[in-house]
């Protein structure tokens, strides 16, 4: 029995997700596959994408998957740390950007 919900060794158990309906999981996985080819950006760049948008959706199984990948294309913890920042800026950023939302609405109702 897990102490948690989340229990690392179920990342393991996601192809399994098409056993319950093998059409959209194999579009799935035939998907996921193709976007983390080499393309315009490099599988290493897609990567530390990969570990910093895991940190702002906050999947733990896909921290644990992006880091293990990027550990394997030789990137640095230096380097999983910034794009994990880049991400929790874009984050933050993006929370605190809706505050222009509130001071119009502020000053428009206390007035």
């Amino acid at each position: 029995m897990a102490d948690s919900y989340y229990d690392p060794k179920d990342l393991r158990k996601f192809p399994k997700i098409t056993d319950w309906n093998q059409e959209l999981g194999d579009k799935f996985f035939e998907y996921y596959g193709k976007v983390f080819e080499k393309g315009a950006l490099s599988e290493r760049e897609k990567s530390l994408i990969a570990l910093a948008v895991s940190h702002v959706v906050k999947c733990p199984y896909c921290i644990d998957a992006y880091t293990q990948d990027g550990l394997q294309r030789g990137i640095t913890k230096e380097e999983m740390m910034e794009a994990v920042h880049a991400g929790a800026a874009i984050e933050s950023g993006a929370t605190l950007v809706h505050a222009t939302q509130m001071m119009k609405k502020y000053d428009k109702l206390s007035h």
